[in-house]
């Protein structure tokens, strides 16, 4: 008998199209009703209970009961981030969707990686932070710096620990294939965007939609201090 994880069950779960798409809404980090993800799933809502009841034995999403709906989420951002390398590695290897539309581009430019920042303005915000020194890659591992703990307080991030989360991790960007910012940190920096009214979440969508002021704002804040740095 072969010891170990037993892959198998994951990628069979995985491997259906209509599950992968379901998993694929869950993404944006939003939880979402049975019938919601069946029409993101192209299926009957007879037919996406199923696959809920699979992806769900399979602790892949969970599920939570609000009057008379049943909202489903994604179990943890482990899988979400299981889910960001899969994509990585279909866009690397040429396994790509043959249907593309306008909202491409936006998806690599700005767009929620469960919930965090992801695509160009994810990695260029990472990049930003380690030129500074905000930010420390350590082996491989990031670390939050003196000087990072500084800029949360200032710029009104909390970054206090989340049960075993780390504050600061990277995550391999599908779109780009370098490391935006996950954990802790990657999690307060995009709420904080939020709050401060730079950007919002385009609804029923994963993108990130920047208005003109945010991101000469957000520029300012994160993208100088890589060109401060270049050279």
């Amino acid at each position: 008998m072969k010891l170990g994880p037993d892959i198998t069950r994951i990628a069979a779960l995985l491997g259906d199209p209509a599950r992968a798409n379901i998993l694929s809404a869950l993404m944006g980090g939003q939880a979402l009703t049975a019938g919601e993800l069946a029409r993101e799933a192209g299926v009957t809502p007879q037919t996406g209970s199923a696959h809920l009841a699979r992806l769900e034995q399979g602790e892949l999403i969970t599920r939570r009961i609000q009057g008379r709906h049943n909202y489903f989420a994604l179990a943890s951002h482990d899988v979400a981030e299981a889910l960001e390398q899969l994509a990585l590695l279909a866009e690397r290897t040429g396994h790509m969707r043959t249907r593309t539309g306008p909202r491409d581009p936006a998806m690599r430019r700005a767009r929620v990686c469960y919930d965090h920042l992801a695509g160009d303005a994810g990695v260029a915000m990472l990049d930003a932070l380690i030129a500074a020194g905000r930010i420390a890659d350590e082996a491989g591992s990031l670390v939050l710096t003196p000087a990072g703990h500084a800029f949360a307080r200032a710029f009104g991030v909390a970054v206090e620990a989340r049960g075993r989360r780390p504050l600061c991790k990277a995550c391999l960007d599908w779109s780009v294939r370098r490391s935006h910012l996950a954990g802790v940190f990657g999690v307060g920096l995009l709420e904080r965007i939020y709050d401060l009214g730079w950007a919002r979440r385009m609804e029923g969508t994963r993108l990130v939609a920047f208005s003109a002021p945010g991101l000469h704002a957000f520029e300012r804040t994160f993208q100088p201090l890589r060109a401060a740095t270049a050279g």
